[in-house]
């Protein structure tokens, strides 16, 4: 069983909003190597070249764990090494971030239209934006947001909107059916951005896959990091043990 967990993070916030996270699962599972891997610029490429990307840069059988898009990157790239995935547990991820037809439980196509409108307009603004609706729902979901919008790097605002496309695009409803190793999607029940109604849906797509309801807001991968990694912990510890 790999010793090798590989950390994705959202669109937007660069990686501090997952720092709390790798600390709480270095010090869980103690014998594991704990890495967050930065997204790509995504400018000039579509979904399948940004995969292709990660796969070079990824350790073969190590486990993928991903909040938002870097859940929906996770578990694509699962999906297409199967039995060199150790297993993938996404966090806050929808199988499509965008509403289409046979699958209603996700953002709005309007909504998604004025979001893209305001960040190709002012990314800082839609950033600034993004953190308050990541925040919703949480304990402490103004001091979250600021946590949220001091986290984001400069460099974010410059591929924003390509990553928001990548995020647009990717539709995992094929890549949950098909993964034959363990996975777990875990959502937020107060999510202002993924539809808790998701989880269910996600949960048909194949029942082999764990679904579950573990936190309160979008970015508890901040505000309950503990709670998750404790989650987490047990799920990959499952497995060494099956």
């Amino acid at each position: 069983m790999s010793k090798q967990i590989v950390l994705l993070p959202g669109w937007g916030l660069g990686v501090e909003p997952l720092q709390l996270l790798a600390q709480e699962l270095s010090a869980a599972l103690p014998d594991f190597n704990v890495q967050i891997q930065p997204l790509p610029s995504m400018q000039g490429q579509d979904a399948a070249q940004v995969l292709q990307q990660l796969d070079q840069q990824f350790p073969q059988d190590c486990w993928l764990i991903g909040w938002s898009l870097g859940g929906m990157l996770a578990t694509a790239l699962a999906a297409q090494r199967q039995a060199a995935c150790a297993g993938v547990i996404s966090y806050a991820s929808n199988a499509c971030f965008v509403a289409r037809e046979g699958w209603s439980v996700a953002m709005p196509i309007a909504t998604f239209t004025d979001f893209r409108a305001l960040c190709a307009n002012d990314p800082g603004v839609c950033l600034k934006r993004f953190a308050l609706l990541c925040s919703q729902g949480a304990a402490e979901a103004r001091q979250l947001s600021r946590q949220l919008q001091a986290a984001v790097p400069v460099d974010e605002l410059a591929s924003a909107l390509a990553a928001l496309d990548v995020l647009a695009e990717l539709d995992n409803r094929q890549a949950i059916r098909s993964f034959t190793g363990r996975q777990l999607h875990l959502f937020a029940e107060h999510d202002a951005l993924v539809p808790s109604a998701a989880a269910e849906a996600v949960s048909e797509l194949n029942a082999q896959a764990r679904v579950e309801m573990l936190g309160h807001s979008h970015a508890s991968s901040m505000a309950e990091s503990q709670l998750l990694a404790q989650r987490i912990a047990s799920f990959i510890q499952g497995a060494e043990h099956a």
